[in-house]
């Protein structure tokens, strides 16, 4: 049977794997193509706990969303935020307070169209369309402006996009630029892959990930708390996704490297 592929939008090519998608199809959502899951299923094969990572990841996500509201942060720019799944920023904030405003950025027509269709009814969210390494254009955005005010602190999310883009003057400027705008008591929240902890297999899945339209860039810990910096890393540090201020200590596995993401949270004085 021939997939539907009519939703997708124009300038997506459905044969091309892509990372949005295929970590879309490791959370259990529907936004993927054959090439995605058949790409993913080859990923599963090489580290198993690839699943679990990803809902690993997405549990942390809530968590650091719940710390931001717990410290009065009531706006939140999610850059890299993927296809829309059960667990979404707006969802968790809404869950606590009706007065958070979200903005979505990515730059994957799928991940956006869905966006758009979902967040049709929600006046506090809204979606852009734009690359991580273009500040200018997210900030500038009608989406920014008219739910985000930047004088005051805000959440800025780079959640499991980062180890997708590699290393240039270009990405170490669009960070500075996004801490520079954000206010005082801004926070910031990273998550990012990393093959440590058992590179010989898990490298040879970022392989993978490097024949993709969405190739993986393997970073040190040292690198990726350095995207933080000018921030005032909240405890407890950089640590595995699960180990990061767990709601209980039984929702630590025994072997939270099994993680594969580490993840950081830091706020700007």
């Amino acid at each position: 049977m021939t997939e539907d592929q009519s939703w997708a939008p124009a300038d997506v090519d459905p044969e091309r794997p892509n990372a949005a998608r295929m970590y879309d199809y490791f959370l259990g959502g529907g936004a993927n193509f054959a090439a995605d899951r058949e790409y993913a299923r080859k990923i599963i094969e090489l580290a198993p706990e690839v699943r679990t990572a990803a809902r690993l990841n997405r549990a942390f996500l809530r968590r650091s969303v719940e710390y931001c509201l717990d410290n009065g942060v009531r706006q939140f720019l999610d850059i890299g935020s993927g296809i829309p799944t059960a667990g979404n920023v707006h969802e968790i904030a809404a869950q606590r307070t009706g007065e958070a405003h979200v903005v979505y950025v990515d730059h994957e027509a799928v991940a956006v169209t869905t966006a758009e269709r979902l967040l049709a009814a929600e006046p506090n969210a809204r979606v852009v369309r734009a690359d991580l390494r273009d500040p200018e254009t997210i900030l500038r955005s009608d989406a920014t402006r008219a739910l985000l005010d930047l004088d005051r602190p805000v959440a800025l999310l780079m959640v499991a996009v980062l180890h997708f883009i590699p290393d240039s003057p270009e990405l170490d400027r669009a960070i500075r630029h996004y801490l520079d705008a954000l206010a005082p008591g801004s926070v910031v929240v990273v998550s990012h892959a990393t093959t440590e902890g058992d590179p010989d297999r898990l490298d040879k899945a970022a392989e993978l990930y490097r024949n993709s339209s969405t190739p993986f860039i393997q970073r040190s810990a040292a690198e990726i708390t350095a995207f933080l910096d000018g921030t005032e890393i909240v405890d407890p540090g950089l640590v595995w996704t699960p180990q990061w201020r767990p709601y209980a200590p039984a929702d630590v596995p025994e072997h939270p490297e099994e993680s594969r993401f580490y993840a950081c949270v830091g706020r700007k004085p």
